[in-house]
């Protein structure tokens, strides 16, 4: 962190304004290299105060290449605790690049992936559950992605972990001091005090994991496939959960073979919809492929919509060749235009509603058309209701991340091996090494005791300028 680097920081393409961010030692004198509050020069050799803009332009042997505004922030109230300007120009490939050139030439080096906010942790300014919020700020795919990426950034994670691991550590000095020193600690009184701070922290623990495994949607999105037979409006409904025409409707069964996925977002949470090709017996060579692939897709999904039209009448074993009873199915009762009007009273003559087996009586319904765009609110607000239930989006102690969830885990098992061997009245000193795996295991989340191998893994995954 001795040399100085450079890097665009906005995205590549044309627009209004183009950020190049410089932190370092040299940040200063580079940047002073090229600007001048004046088209003719001379370069400002005045002293930058930080956190002032300053408006001029940038130059390049006296041309000018654009007209900027230059901000810069001395250390160690920047973003990266270090020196650092930035240079706001117009946006466009060839005017930043030509910038970003001149900055190198002065001194500056060619950023890594992630280098700014990796100096960010270094110089702890931020832990490393905050640098990993970063990204997932930049990645929230949902309101309720960002409020918890947010709260993370914000430090909630890490004073949680900072606590947990605090606390082992008062039990582990306690353990240290009863191994040097036995006759100053009774064992009946260290056991007991250390048996409540382990299971203190084991219970906060589940709570993480348990409210990983419920909110990890918030990453990927929740995965819900739409399946049933040809023709029964599956691409209809997958357009009216997107507001959009994505998926090809005609009245000609089998017209969607491959499967179509999109992301969509609602009531601020993040969904991929699958519309798969309608299951039956063929022998046609691509609609057997696309039934093993629409298979694949309700196999991984979190919800299942199972689609039936009127008029219609399955058997067990015809709903079990296409859903699974160990998934989460919603039965969408599609066409329901045919057999009502649109005050909900039976139309003479209409088909009847179709009659599933009886292993389907628990399974939630809806009815729906897709064509008028009948019930497609209920059926947002079932599939919320099944999805995320009671979940609670407060936001602060949920963890998205698998990297933390890994490591909790195994912080668990270690405690539960240090809970059930104060019960055994095995030594100390093994008490004392689970204790010391755990709290280092707390630390990897932080980034106190973060190998370089994960520090490189997540840092490698952000973008150049970041």
């Amino acid at each position: 962190m001795n040399d100085t680097i450079a890097a665009i920081a906005t995205p590549y393409g044309s627009g209004g304004i183009g950020i190049i961010r410089i932190s370092g030692p040299d940040a200063m004198a580079i940047a002073a290299q090229f600007f001048s509050r004046t088209r003719t020069g001379p370069r400002f050799t005045g002293n930058l105060k930080t956190h002032r803009v300053y408006h001029g332009y940038f130059l390049d042997n006296g041309e000018v290449i654009d007209e900027v505004l230059l901000i810069p922030m001395r250390r160690p109230k920047s973003y990266t605790a270090e020196d650092v300007v930035e240079i706001q120009a117009h946006s466009g490939p060839v005017v930043l690049k030509q910038i970003l050139e001149r900055l190198l030439s002065g001194g500056a080096r060619m950023a890594d992936p992630g280098e700014f906010t990796r100096r960010a942790f270094l110089h702890q300014r931020i832990d490393l559950t905050q640098a990993e919020a970063v990204a997932d700020i930049i990645n929230a795919r949902s309101t309720a992605a960002l409020k918890f990426a947010a709260a993370q950034n914000a430090g909630a994670l890490k004073q949680q972990i900072q606590k947990m691991r605090n606390q082992l550590i008062q039990v582990l000095s306690r353990v240290e001091v009863s191994i040097d020193f036995p006759e100053d600690t009774p064992g009946e009184d260290l056991a007991s005090l250390s048996s409540d701070d382990i299971d203190t922290v084991i219970e906060q623990c589940r709570e993480f994991i348990r409210q990983h495994e419920e909110a990890c949607f918030l990453k990927d999105g929740i995965r819900l496939a739409i399946c049933g037979k040809p023709n029964v409006g599956k691409s209809s409904l997958m357009n009216r959960l997107l507001s959009r025409e994505r998926s090809i409707v005609t009245a000609l069964p089998g017209t969607t073979r491959d499967p179509i996925q999109e992301a969509v977002n609602m009531n601020g949470i993040p969904f991929v919809v699958t519309d798969t090709a309608g299951i039956h017996d063929t022998d046609d060579l691509v609609e057997i492929i696309g039934i093993e692939r629409a298979k694949d897709h309700i196999r991984n999904a979190d919800l299942v919509l199972f689609m039936v039209e009127p008029g219609t009448a399955l058997t067990e074993m015809e709903f079990k060749k296409m859903v699974s009873l160990e998934k989460r199915v919603l039965v969408v009762v599609n066409k329901i235009d045919l057999t009502r009007d649109r005050n909900g009273l039976p139309k003479p003559g209409g088909p009847n509603l179709p009659k599933l087996p009886k292993i389907c009586d628990p399974i939630s319904r809806v009815h729906i058309s897709a064509l008028h765009n009948q019930g497609i609110r209920e059926l947002r607000e079932t599939i919320m209701q099944l999805c995320i239930g009671d979940l609670t989006m407060d936001g602060s102690a949920v963890i998205p991340n698998l990297r933390h969830k890994t490591a909790l885990t195994r912080t668990l098992s270690c405690l539960e091996s240090a809970r059930q061997g104060i019960g055994t009245g095995q030594p100390e000193e093994t008490l004392a090494i689970d204790l010391k795996n755990g709290i280092d295991l707390l630390g990897g989340i932080t980034g106190e005791t973060a190998s370089l191998d994960i520090l490189d893994t997540i840092f490698n995954n952000f973008c150049i300028g970041k």
